[in-house]
């Protein structure tokens, strides 16, 4: 004899509409397909926001393939900058693996195009391509493993940047371009104020030290024109 269920609904089949076991073996299986429906599209999202977390996060050297070499702006200045594999501060720091850890580059290069927006004058726009740092200090591991991982600032290890960079006027006319190469050997004693404990606060005083002196006379002169 066939079980009670089976011959219920074999029994009813021409009534889809009245019989309540139907009616219920649907409603369940449609709720079931739309909750395996919004797992795998929760699934799906999940593995998106991983793979693009887990894209950024991997960033963690200056040196990492991943890493950005120009930032994005709409602004009148642009910055970009080669490969950090080679700059002077990996190369010779002392501490290859120690230097490259970090984001200080892209930090560096937004506060030079920071610096620059707030000089340079109006109408004009100012496209830089970074080609070499080093960070003022210096690792020196000979001292033994504790100092190894420890950056020694000395006046015998000044900043230094160098970069090309490029001066147009709105219609795209060059006013001025070429390649400058910085260095304060004075660092310790013209540079920031000594409770400033920004990690970079040399390298910045440097960058802000060139566009004052790049940018201040032609603000002055176009205030003068008003």
């Amino acid at each position: 004899m066939p079980a009670p269920g089976a011959a219920c609904v074999a029994g009813r089949a021409g009534r889809p509409h009245t019989d309540p076991v139907p009616g219920v073996a649907g409603h369940l299986f449609w709720r079931l397909s739309m909750k395996r429906l919004l797992v795998s599209s929760a699934t799906l999202l999940l593995a998106g926001l991983l793979a693009s977390t887990g894209a950024t996060a991997g960033v963690r050297n200056v040196t990492d393939p991943e890493a950005p070499r120009a930032l994005s702006s709409d602004g009148p200045v642009q910055v970009r900058w080669t490969d950090p594999a080679q700059f002077s501060d990996i190369r010779y720091s002392g501490n290859r693996w120690e230097a490259q850890r970090g984001d200080w580059v892209t930090q560096l290069a937004t506060y030079f195009q920071r610096s620059a927006e707030r000089q340079l004058p109006d109408g004009q726009l100012l496209s830089v391509a970074i080609t070499d740092i080093r960070r003022a200090g210096q690792y020196e591991p000979w001292h033994g493993p504790r100092m190894q991982d420890v950056r020694v600032v000395k006046d015998i290890y000044p900043p230094r940047m160098s970069f090309e960079y490029t001066l147009t006027d709105a219609s795209g006319a060059v006013i001025d371009q070429g390649e400058r190469k910085l260095v304060d050997s004075a660092f310790l004693t013209s540079g920031p104020r000594v409770n400033d404990t920004d990690p970079m606060r040399f390298e910045k005083a440097m960058i802000d030290d060139w566009v004052r002196k790049q940018f201040r006379g032609d603000r002055d002169r176009n205030t003068a024109q008003r």
